[in-house]
């Protein structure tokens, strides 16, 4: 099950702040958005792919709360993360970018210009050292940038990763598994460039706020496929 859900009315150009948190997302502040709207069914997805059901008297609704009441939840699940799950990372920001340009047109431009999509952040951390721990998925597409304009660096969007071994976060109310945020950036690079290289050169030059607590952390490739899961931050030694 994939669900899809905007921040700020799905406009997501405004009111959403261009810095990513490095001690982590205010869960709380997620759970009311939750609860306050509703997710959307995205266009091309499976019949079983469906919003979270509005009707407590239906049957879908207590098959839905059945789910998420008994997935289990920790605050941090330190249940390794596999390729399988970065597959799954990589399907959920395919329906999005699709999604996104479907809705905004003037960005379709970007469709062809995908870079990398990357895990950042906390779970990419817990990716390579199985360690640290997943609270939630901070999931990047890097564009190469196209004249139109630079990518809206503050359209954010949400998805339920859904049912999984790494269970979900106790402050989600009505996601069935971890949290995913899905932001886009684009890069002053050709479309033709090297995807590690491109994403690598962005993360040392620290030019942004985004970009410097993007690199205090870790950066894992998940999509192209030929490229899942090998390490883009920090730069590996030889």
């Amino acid at each position: 099950m994939i669900f899809l859900q905007g921040l700020q009315g799905l406009q997501g150009l405004q009111g959403i702040d261009d810095v990513v948190d490095s001690a982590g997302h205010d869960h709380q502040a997620r759970a009311a958005v939750g609860e306050q709207q509703a997710r959307r069914t995205v266009p091309g997805l499976a019949a079983d792919a469906r919003p979270c059901p509005r009707s407590d008297s239906s049957a879908s609704a207590r098959q839905y709360r059945t789910m998420a009441n008994t997935s289990h939840a920790t605050e941090r699940s330190l249940s390794p993360i596999t390729l399988d799950h970065l597959a799954r990372l990589a399907e959920l920001a395919r329906v999005d970018r699709e999604d996104r340009f479907a809705r905004r047109p003037r960005w379709k431009v970007y469709r062809d210009r995908v870079l990398l999509v990357a895990l950042c952040q906390g779970a990419a951390l817990h990716y390579l050292d199985g360690i640290n721990g997943v609270k939630d998925f901070d999931v990047w597409t890097f564009y190469a940038s196209h004249p139109e304009g630079v990518f809206p660096a503050r359209w954010r969007v949400v998805a339920d990763f859904g049912p999984s071994s790494l269970g979900r976060h106790p402050d989600d109310a009505g996601f069935v598994g971890r949290h995913v945020d899905l932001i886009g950036r684009s890069l002053d690079v050709p479309t033709g460039a090297d995807p590690t290289r491109a994403v690598r050169s962005y993360l040392r030059a620290a030019r942004t706020t985004s970009a410097r607590l993007l690199a205090a952390k870790a950066v894992v490739a998940v999509d192209p496929p030929h490229l899942r899961g090998s390490q883009v931050w920090p730069v590996p030694t030889p």
